[in-house]
């Protein structure tokens, strides 16, 4: 009988401690937080040298085509849509006077999607080659 419910307890501490490493909140790039599963790989990070205004034409042209554009910040250069059920963020940061630095984030309810994060800047990218 002891062995049971010894049993029982490790299943339910096991369980628990489960529930807890599985979920948990991930910061998005904009500096909000968002449920989500942690220590899943969802961040593509690339520097161009490109001016701000530049890059955010072509994010605002990539993120258009792909998806819905959901927030437009100017002020701080960040931007969040919705793209095949999942939920981008991209932030534009100058890094000194020649780099611009490109965070995209990419999310789904069940965890990261560093694929679709990867697409997404490659054709930001692509943007940028054929933008004047």
């Amino acid at each position: 009988m002891m062995k049971i419910m010894k049993m029982k307890t490790f299943f339910a501490a096991a369980c628990s401690a489960l529930v807890v490493l599985a979920s948990g909140c991930v910061s998005t790039p904009d500096g909000h937080t968002t449920p989500g599963v942690p220590f899943v790989k969802d961040t593509k990070v690339s520097r161009y040298p490109r001016p701000v205004e530049q890059i955010a034409a072509a994010t605002l042209t990539v993120l258009n085509r792909n998806g819905k554009l959901l927030v437009d910040n100017t002020v701080n250069n960040t931007f969040v849509a919705k793209v095949n059920e999942r939920k981008v963020w991209v932030k534009i940061t100058k890094v000194d006077d020649k780099l611009t630095e490109v965070v995209v984030k990419a999310r789904s309810r069940m965890g990261g999607d560093i694929d679709l994060a990867a697409e997404l800047d490659k054709q930001i990218a692509l943007q940028l080659t054929v933008s004047p």
